[in-house]
């Protein structure tokens, strides 16, 4: 039990950071954020996501991959590559549909960037049980 308390512990810092590091205004202000570190490399924008390396950390550790991990995985995977096809659409093919541009003006409320907290260490948590 002391091990899954660590590992969800360990896993709500990574997310505020996470949080932290995403943190804008708007949708375009985190997309912009996010673009300063894929611009720099991809590999800088991938270790801005510390959380989905350790998830897949506590699978290899604790052998376990059951339908909570897989969730966190898909969830983390879809965010991950979401952002890049937001990235590649707004920066480098700077090609924004109308329905789109209107979405990234939107202002976004500050618990918002919590949800990954609210979400994944619950999921965590249930996985290890």
């Amino acid at each position: 039990m002391e091990n899954i308390l660590t590992f969800v512990a360990i896993l709500v810092v990574l997310e505020l950071f996470e949080a932290y590091m995403q943190k804008a205004d708007t949708l375009y202000g985190v997309v912009e954020r996010l673009y300063v570190w894929y611009r720099k490399s991809i590999f800088a924008f991938f270790l801005m996501h510390p959380s989905f390396y350790f998830v897949l950390f506590v699978v290899v550790v604790t052998d376990m991959l059951n339908l909570y991990m897989i969730l966190i995985l898909t969830f983390k995977v879809f965010d991950l590559f979401y952002k890049i096809e937001l990235i590649k659409s707004i920066f480098i093919r700077q090609n924004v549909p109308a329905d789109l541009s209107a979405m990234l003006e939107w202002k976004i409320p500050s618990w918002f960037f919590l949800m990954g907290v609210g979400l994944y260490p619950p999921l965590l948590f249930y996985a290890l049980l």
